[in-house]
């Protein structure tokens, strides 16, 4: 049996078919992978409660926090699902997995709109966070 985690986990890559390029969820006539983050594009993550972060370019992930301002180069394997991206490694001898699927996402600490959202998996431990990439920014609201 899954533990919760890595079920809630599972449940959320698969709630994820709402992007651009996906049919309603359960429409098995699209047969499609995710294709609005490409291989080349850089994708940027950020998460907040703990403070993390990273970069994904090709290949590897550098994932970031506080404590490791420089970040950690992590070996990635990318797939892309029909209704997001996945990202898969290993962070101190625990399974990494990282999330990315279409949603207007906010940090709740800038007036930034991210045009994905992002959960990672570390070990048992789940983060959330918002994601952009060079092909698709976030927008910041104007201030008055």
């Amino acid at each position: 049996m899954k533990s919760v985690p890595t079920l809630i986990f599972t449940l959320t890559l698969a709630a994820c078919g709402q992007g651009s390029n996906s049919q309603l969820p359960g429409d098995s006539s699209d047969t499609q992978p995710y294709s609005d983050i490409t291989a080349g594009e850089v994708l940027q993550l950020t998460g907040t409660e703990p403070f993390w972060g990273g970069d994904v370019t090709g290949g590897t992930l550098t994932y970031t926090t506080p404590e490791i301002p420089d970040g950690i180069k992590i070996e990635i394997t990318r797939f892309a699902g029909r209704g997001g991206l996945s990202l898969s490694g290993e962070l101190d001898g625990q399974k990494l997995d990282v999330m990315v699927g279409p949603g207007d996402c906010s940090d709740g600490m800038s007036d930034r709109t991210y045009p994905f959202t992002v959960t990672l998996l570390i070990g048992e431990e789940i983060r959330s966070g918002c994601g952009w990439s060079s092909g698709q920014p976030y927008t910041e609201d104007e201030v008055p």
